[in-house]
């Protein structure tokens, strides 16, 4: 069964009212300059402030980074912003997160530093497109092949030509794969405890 034009209206604007919540969340920490304290910092983790976990993915190398990183969450919003409920978006990024800071910890051991929304971003995107991958549609396959694409030119080439000197900085590609594995993980999951529903 699928979803009715009330409900698809009603997680779209659930959708832009929660990306508008990270996107504000996201300027008042830019403004505020607390960078320092809440990255992602391996020897601070280390010493306890665990809370790196969480806020490192909110504070950018600068406004440029930021912005960049918020018109990447208004696409995703654009493209699969109807596919789940917000509290299932909201459980879709921090698994999300969580498995970039568990990536990060366990197989980066030699990165000190990160910051930024862009794994996070890369998850969400994945969770979002794989439900309309089952339904095997054609538009979701297409930009499948794209970020399979992107993630293997990461891999293997690094980062994509230009987006260091756009964001301003080093671009942690692992992330973005920490990022998708995350997404994928949490969409499969959804998708396991409500096999028979087209309303995910």
């Amino acid at each position: 069964m699928g979803l009715h034009e009330a409900d698809i209206r009603a997680r779209q604007r659930q959708s832009w009212l929660l990306a508008g919540v990270v996107t504000v969340l996201c300027m008042l920490l830019e403004a505020a300059g607390v960078r320092d304290a809440l990255a992602y910092d391996r020897a601070a983790l280390a010493a306890g402030q665990m809370w790196r976990l969480l806020t490192g993915h909110f504070v950018h190398l600068g406004w440029t980074h930021s912005v960049l990183n918020l018109a990447g969450l208004a696409l995703v919003v654009w493209l699969v912003g109807t596919v789940f409920t917000w509290l299932r978006w909201l459980y879709i990024g921090f698994v999300s997160i969580a498995a970039i800071d568990a990536g990060l910890w366990l197989f980066n051991t030699d990165l000190d530093w990160y910051v930024g929304l862009s794994g996070m971003l890369h998850g969400l995107l994945a969770a979002g497109l794989l439900p309309r991958l089952l339904q095997r549609d054609r538009e979701s396959m297409v930009l499948a092949v794209f970020v399979l694409a992107k993630l293997v030119w990461e891999q293997v080439g690094g980062p994509l030509p230009g987006s260091e000197s756009t964001s301003g900085g080093t671009v942690i590609v692992d992330a973005h794969l920490y990022g998708v594995i995350g997404g994928l993980l949490a969409g499969a999951l959804l998708r396991h405890r409500e096999p028979q529903s087209a309303s995910i």
